[in-house]
């Protein structure tokens, strides 16, 4: 809709209204303006609110990391503590490798906590993202069928 108010008027022919009857009355005779017939506009929309998309996928995020995939997470870096002859490195004697332990603090009865919602929520906008932008640009990824 927009366009169309950026481009010129195309118009078929002009006709007069009468005949003219000598050359002189042709030029001062009303003529018609015809309309060229209105093209058909096909342009490539994305059909899906952005907003709505964003804001579904981080919260489908959130939930799956919070009640899906928290205990398997909590595992996997229970795993990973760096040690160093069987002890933490903090418990064999560096005092800057103990963990900032306020910030890893929450009243979540499992311990979900503000790093959990920054990572979940940040995977769930990239997803949101490559939904966004795979259906905007033509590709049909046929997520659901």
């Amino acid at each position: 809709m927009a366009s169309a108010l950026l481009t010129t008027p195309t118009f078929l022919s002009l006709k007069p209204l009468h005949k003219p009857t000598h050359s002189t009355a042709f030029l001062s005779t009303p003529t018609t303006l015809k309309r060229a017939p209105k093209r058909a506009n096909f342009a490539i929309k994305a059909e899906l609110n952005p907003s709505l998309v964003i804001s579904l996928s981080t919260g489908l995020s959130l939930f799956l990391g919070r009640f899906v995939f928290f205990n398997f997470q909590r595992e996997n870096v229970a795993k990973q503590v760096p040690s160093q002859n069987g002890l933490t490195h903090f418990e064999a004697g560096d005092k800057r490798a103990q963990e900032y332990v306020s910030l890893l603090k929450s009243n979540d009865p499992v311990g979900f906590n503000i790093v959990d919602v920054l990572a979940w929520g940040s995977i769930g906008h990239i997803v949101a993202y490559y939904i966004l932008a795979t259906s905007s640009n033509g590709y049909d990824p046929k997520f659901f069928g």
